[in-house]
């Protein structure tokens, strides 16, 4: 089976992740040979081991049929990269939170981290039954991508910040790290938000290249 074969994929619910599966009919015997790309580090704490346990299962599952090549966040390319090399075709999966993609259209915000937003159980419903998943085929058709659910780490906090925040107004001017919806409102508050890889965050926190962050854990 060749490549253009593939349902290419990405995913993301409430937090991130992505899975790949085959065009059917599948060829019973053929072994397949898939690379996934990722936006977490390697040996990165949750997501970046789940993701490398995804590629390792998704072998074990097809009995050796399908092998997948993991590549973490810039061993194959830079992690808000993932998207684009799964849809030129140089990679068949990716293992990401999609609200990254949100300059892509702003509907990929919807699946991943939304402020005051769907608890997992109700964003796994709304996915499966409510019509969401159709929509996120909707938003990959353009690329040529078919997204999947393929893990979700619960609610996010709110922040962890350099200095003391005691009121809204201490958001004006703030940097902050926080992509999708979160940024959008904070920005509306006078905060300069950014997005940031997760194995960058701490690095840039205690450097005071950024003044907050919100991150799951």
């Amino acid at each position: 089976m060749k490549r253009r074969d593939f349902l290419k994929t990405a995913s993301a619910a409430g937090t991130a992740a992505a899975a790949t599966t085959l065009a059917a009919p599948a060829i019973a015997k053929e072994r397949i040979e898939m690379v996934m790309v990722s936006t977490w580090g390697r040996d990165f704490p949750g997501l970046g081991t789940g993701a490398q346990r995804l590629a390792k299962n998704l072998e074990l599952i097809s009995g050796g049929r399908i092998h997948v090549e993991y590549f973490a966040a810039n061993e194959r390319v830079k992690a808000f990269d993932s998207f684009d090399e799964v849809a030129s075709g140089n990679a068949q999966a990716y293992h990401a939170a999609d609200y990254y993609w949100k300059g892509k259209h702003k509907g990929y915000a919807f699946f991943g981290s939304v402020p005051f937003g769907l608890t997992v159980n109700e964003a796994n419903t709304w996915i499966d039954w409510g019509g969401g998943q159709e929509l996120w085929d909707e938003l990959g058709a353009p690329f040529n991508i078919k997204c999947f659910k393929a893990g979700n780490n619960g609610v996010q906090m709110g922040g962890w910040f350099r200095k003391e925040m005691n009121s809204a107004d201490d958001f004006k001017g703030l940097k902050m790290r926080i992509p999708g919806m979160g940024g959008d409102v904070l920005a509306k508050m006078g905060a300069s938000p950014v997005s940031l890889p997760g194995s960058q965050i701490y690095e840039a926190l205690v450097s005071g290249a950024i003044d907050a962050t919100e991150w799951v854990g």
